[in-house]
């Protein structure tokens, strides 16, 4: 998933990769026998203190939900992108899905918004946006 968000969106890691397990983390989750493996991704745009994407893998994982945008809990992470439609060539040529369909849509006061739900290699949804 590191590999993805770094060659599609140009995130950075943020060293070093973290291998994390003990009673310490088990009592943090509430999982028993806790035990992952991950990196920090920096944000693209905001320089070297910007904020941080923590993506990581539990050794144990339950089943995964189905992809949908109106799913009950986090819905979906938003990258500002200069081509929506190259961004989702990307995103497909890198093990990503589709979700919806490229659209643009006048939004007055703010100007004209084309977006597209698109999905990562593991089913977290992304919205690819150009403002103009």
């Amino acid at each position: 998933m590191a590999n993805f968000y770094q060659e599609v969106f140009g995130c950075l890691p943020v060293p070093p990769e973290r291998h994390l397990s003990g009673q310490w983390l088990a009592e943090g989750t509430g999982l028993k026998s806790a035990e992952l493996s991950g990196i920090h991704l920096r944000l693209p745009g905001f320089g070297d203190e910007g904020p941080t994407l923590e993506i990581f893998q539990y050794t144990h994982s339950e089943g995964k939900l189905e992809t949908k945008p109106n799913r009950e809990g986090f819905g979906h992470i938003a990258f500002e992108v200069d081509d929506v439609t190259n961004a989702l060539r990307t995103v497909l040529s890198h093990g990503g899905s589709t979700v919806g369909k490229v659209t643009s849509r006048d939004i007055p006061g703010v100007g004209l918004l084309t977006f597209v739900y698109v999905a990562d290699p593991e089913g977290n949804i992304i919205e690819l946006q150009s403002w103009k």
